[in-house]
C-alpha cells in the first residue's frame, strides 16, 4: 500500500490537466504494475472500472461519480470472487458505495455526503473485528483473526477518509 501511494503521489505532475477518466485509468495501470500480491490487481480493477464508467457516462454530478465508484467496487468483487462479510476491503467499500449512491440520489450536500460516507467506512471497518476471515490474506488465520480489524478494510477506510477530508477542505475554500 505504501509503495502504491508513493507511486500515485509521484504521478501528480503527469496527471495534471487530464480528464478524470484518464487520471483513474493511468492510476489503475500504474498500481497494477507496482503493487504486489492481490492488492495490485484489485485496486487496478477498481480504478480502471471507475475510469470506464466516467468515460461512458460522465462524472459531473455526485450521482455519476457514485455510479463509477459502485462499478469499481463491483470490479473488486468480481476479481476477488468475494462479497461483504468475508473480512475483506469489501466490508468497507460496499457500505461506502451504498451510502454514496443513496446520499447522491437524495441530493445531499458534499459535507453531508462526506460525513455519511466516513461513518459508513468506520462502521464497515469495525464490522470486520469479529468476523472469521474466509477470503484474502487473513483467511489462513481462521478463528485467530477474530478480534482484529482486517488490514485491507483499514486501508480502504483510511483512503475513504482522506478523499472525504480533501473534499471537505475544498468545500471550505
Amino acid at each position: 500500500m505504501k509503495r502504491g501511494s508513493e507511486i500515485v503521489a509521484s504521478m501528480y505532475n503527469e496527471l495534471q490537466g487530464l480528464p478524470s477518466d484518464e487520471i483513474l485509468n493511468k492510476i489503475g495501470m500504474k498500481l497494477l504494475s507496482t503493487i504486489g500480491g492481490a492488492s495490485g490487481p484489485l485496486f487496478a480493477s477498481f480504478f480502471m472500472s471507475m475510469a470506464k464508467v466516467l468515460k461512458e457516462n460522465g462524472g459531473d454530478t455526485p450521482l455519476e461519480i457514485a455510479a463509477a465508484f459502485a462499478a469499481g467496487v463491483q470490479a473488486i468483487m468480481h476479481r476477488g470472487k468475494s462479497q461483504a462479510g468475508e473480512k475483506t476491503m469489501l466490508d468497507v467499500l460496499i457500505p461506502v458505495s451504498t451510502t454514496f449512491t443513496t446520499g447522491a440520489a437524495a441530493q445531499q450536500s458534499i459535507p453531508e455526503l462526506c460525513i455519511a460516507i466516513k461513518t459508513a467506512a468506520d462502521t464497515g471497518l469495525e464490522s470486520t473485528r469479529n468476523m472469521i476471515a474466509t477470503k484474502g490474506r487473513a483467511a489462513g488465520l481462521g478463528e485467530r483473526a477474530i478480534g482484529h480489524l482486517d488490514a485491507g478494510a483499514k486501508s480502504c477506510q483510511v483512503m475513504v477518509h482522506t478523499v472525504c477530508d480533501l473534499m471537505l477542505n475544498e468545500v471550505k475554500s
